[in-house]
C-alpha cells in the first residue's frame, strides 16, 4: 500500500497550513480558556468550575482551530451545551443506575442535538460531567445549566467572536466570512468560468489559510456532483 493510500485510509490530512495560522489558533485557544477560568473563578466556586474545563477545551479547538466548520457555529455551541447540560442533570437525577445514567446522558445528548440541529461534539462531555461529577456539582441540580455551563459557553463565544474578527479570513460566525467573500467577489470582474477538474479543487484547497474539514473522498464526491450538474445544465441549454 502506498503512503498516500494509507494516509487516506487513516484520515491523515495532507492539507498544508501556513505557520501563522497555527500560531493564531493556538493563541485563540489559550485566550478562550483563560477567559473561562478567570470568569469562573470570579463568579463561581473553583471546585465546581473545574469540571466544565474538559468540554470547554474541546469547544476551544473548534472555535479557534476550525471556526468555519458547522459544529463550531454559535447555535451549535450554545444549543449543544445547553441541551446536553439539561439532559445530563436529568439522567443523574432520574436514572438510578450510575453506568446507565452516564451512558444515557451522552446518547440522549447526541440525539437531542441532532433534532435541534445544534450538534456540538463537546456537548457529550458536558452531559457526562453532570453524571460523573462531584457531590458539589450534583448539588447544583439544574442550576448546572446556567452556572457554570451557560456562563462559560457565552464567555468563550464572546472571545471567539472578538478574537477571530481581528483576522479578516477568520471572521466568526462563518456567515460573516461568507458575506466578506461575497462582497469581495461582487467587486471583482471574473472571466467566464470554464470546466474544472479534480486537480483544480486540490490546488484551490492547498492555497487556503484556514482549515477545511473535508477529506479527499468527500472532495471527489463534491467534484462528481458538480460535474453531473454542469453536464445536465449544458445538455438542457443545448436542447
Amino acid at each position: 500500500m502506498k503512503w498516500n493510500d494509507f494516509a487516506d485510509l487513516i484520515g491523515f490530512s495532507r492539507h498544508k497550513m501556513v505557520l501563522r495560522e497555527k500560531w493564531i489558533s493556538a493563541l485563540g485557544g489559550f485566550l478562550g480558556i483563560f477567559a473561562i477560568f478567570m470568569t469562573a473563578q470570579w463568579l463561581l466556586d473553583p471546585q465546581v468550575a473545574v469540571y466544565i474545563v474538559p468540554s470547554m477545551g474541546a469547544s476551544a479547538v473548534l472555535l479557534f482551530a476550525s471556526p468555519h466548520v458547522p459544529f463550531a457555529q454559535p447555535w451549535n455551541l450554545v444549543g449543544g451545551h445547553a441541551v446536553s447540560a439539561l439532559i445530563g442533570v436529568a439522567c443523574w437525577r432520574w436514572i438510578p443506575d450510575f453506568t446507565i445514567a452516564a451512558s444515557a446522558s451522552v446518547g440522549l445528548a447526541i440525539g437531542a442535538m441532532y433534532f435541534l440541529r445544534c450538534t456540538h461534539p463537546p456537548g457529550g462531555a458536558t452531559a457526562l460531567a453532570a453524571v460523573i461529577g462531584s457531590d458539589k456539582l450534583h448539588n447544583l441540580g439544574f442550576g448546572y445549566e446556567l452556572a457554570p455551563i451557560m456562563l462559560n459557553t457565552l464567555t468563550i463565544l464572546a472571545v471567539a467572536i472578538a478574537f477571530n474578527y481581528l483576522f479578516p479570513w477568520r471572521r466568526y460566525p462563518a456567515h460573516l466570512n461568507a458575506l466578506l467573500e461575497k462582497n469581495k467577489q461582487a467587486k471583482t470582474t471574473w472571466p467566464e468560468p470554464g470546466p474544472i477538474d479534480h486537480a483544480d479543487f486540490v490546488y484551490a484547497l492547498s492555497h487556503l489559510d484556514t482549515l477545511v474539514d473535508i477529506s479527499e473522498d468527500e472532495l471527489l464526491e463534491i467534484y462528481a456532483i458538480a460535474t453531473r450538474r454542469h453536464s445536465a445544465l449544458a445538455a438542457k441549454s443545448g436542447s
